[in-house]
């Protein structure tokens, strides 16, 4: 399954100091994987977090894979 992270994901500078969120919230990519990081599970955080599916939490998931990657290759 390949994620295309750019569907959900958007840094705008006037959101979140412009970092990488959720489109249409105030949801950061660096808080998802906080609460990954902390043991909660998919399920956990949709309960919590509504406006979040799978599909969603999986690209947040990409897009740091993806950016670690261009930072080591850099």
């Amino acid at each position: 399954m390949n994620i295309e992270y750019q569907e959900y994901i958007e840094s705008q500078a006037d959101v979140m100091v412009g970092k990488a969120c959720i489109k249409g919230t105030r949801l950061t990519v660096e808080a998802i994987l906080e609460m990954l990081a902390c043991g909660m599970s998919h399920s956990e955080i949709i309960s919590d977090y509504p406006s979040l599916n799978e599909s969603k939490i999986r690209a947040a998931l990409m897009y740091a894979a993806t950016h670690l990657n261009k930072k080591n290759a850099a």
